[in-house]
């Protein structure tokens, strides 16, 4: 199974906080929590449980009902990167990177051949997000 991003996240943050403790890093090198807040990172999970649900709830999808999935889950994340209750806080590249990249993973995870989906569409498979991203 697919890693979720905030997991990732939450790892990093574990490891810097490690790193500062042992004294291999400054106190004020350590801005990881100003990085990932933890709303934004409930709000994150929040949002990629409800794709899991959904995912999980097609059986034979066509490529209207998996494109509608993808819209669905990237319009929920781009209104958490978007919230200004995270002070802030939002996704950059990396964290754009690992999200596409678990919309894809997730998506095959559960049967839909992804680059298919998206040479169907004329696309390339990384910009299966492409139309309703603002992160």
């Amino acid at each position: 199974m697919a890693n979720r991003p905030p997991e990732n996240w939450r790892a990093w943050m574990a490891e810097v906080a490690r790193d500062v403790e042992a004294g291999i890093l400054e106190p004020e090198c350590a801005g990881a929590a100003e990085i990932y807040p933890e709303s934004l990172l409930r709000a994150t999970d929040s949002a990629l449980d409800a794709f899991e649900v959904e995912v999980r709830g097609l059986l034979g999808p066509s490529d209207d009902e998996v494109f509608g999935t993808v819209e669905r889950v990237v319009l929920a994340l781009n209104a958490v990167d978007g919230d200004a209750s995270h002070g802030g806080a939002g996704y950059c590249t990396e964290e754009r990177e690992q999200l596409c990249e678990y919309i894809d993973l997730t998506l095959g995870e559960h049967g839909v051949d992804v680059a298919a989906l998206a040479a169907r569409r004329g696309i390339n498979r990384a910009e299966i997000t492409d139309a309703w991203r603002d992160w």
